[in-house]
């Protein structure tokens, strides 16, 4: 399936505006409470549960402007620790995730910052109980690395975006839900290379890309 660049760009935004929609919404409630609570415990626990809402949506940006975006300026490459603290960013709310770093370049090009973080974003959406999110990268001779495991007592990736991933929607319509799944699939074969995914019955779940940036 071949989508034009104005639907994707759809696609992005609704996906965006979804996580959004509950640490915004959350702020709104924290305000609208705040407005007619006049107990002084109550209202510190008001200002204490805006303050996570306003850095959960902080941080979401942050993520998914590194992700989707044009984010680490006009250059070819992204620092990799900018990479890093967005993805601890994104998962630091839930204490769900323990992110393991395996990355020893300090730049990556653009396109491989991209597929990383987007594959960390699947990975850890996967991990419905929480877990481990391994990630490792390289870049060498023009060609992008990409290796992110997860494992955890209960790991769920959709049909919807192991198809998106691995190009194989068909005539599907892709949903903004597999946005992700599908800009990496774009990205990867762009660049000439394919995105390898565990089979669904493995009790580890393993994402793997290769392409030149």
């Amino acid at each position: 399936m071949t989508i034009s660049s104005v639907d994707f760009a759809s696609l992005l935004c609704s996906r965006l505006c979804h996580d959004l929609l509950s640490p915004v919404g959350a702020l709104n409630n924290g305000l609208e409470l705040l407005a007619d609570e006049h107990d002084p415990e109550m209202r510190q626990r008001c200002l204490e549960l805006l303050g996570e809402s306003a850095k959960a949506s902080a941080n979401k940006l942050k993520f998914f402007r590194l992700a989707f975006g044009a984010a680490g300026g006009f250059g070819e490459t992204i620092d990799t620790r900018e990479a890093r603290a967005a993805i601890e960013g994104l998962f630091a709310a839930n204490h769900r995730v323990e992110l393991g770093w395996l990355i020893e370049d300090p730049t990556l090009p653009k396109s491989g910052i991209k597929v990383l973080l987007n594959l960390a974003l699947l990975a850890g959406d996967a991990l419905i109980r929480g877990g481990q999110l391994d990630i490792g990268a390289e870049y060498h001779d023009g060609l992008v690395e990409i290796v992110v495991r997860a494992e955890g007592p209960r790991i769920i990736l959709d049909a919807e975006l192991r198809q998106a991933l691995l190009g194989e929607t068909g005539d599907n319509v892709v949903t903004p839900r597999a946005a992700a799944a599908y800009l990496v699939h774009a990205l990867v074969t762009d660049g000439g290379g394919t995105v390898q995914v565990s089979d669904p019955g493995e009790p580890v779940l393993l994402f793997g890309a290769t392409f030149k940036a």
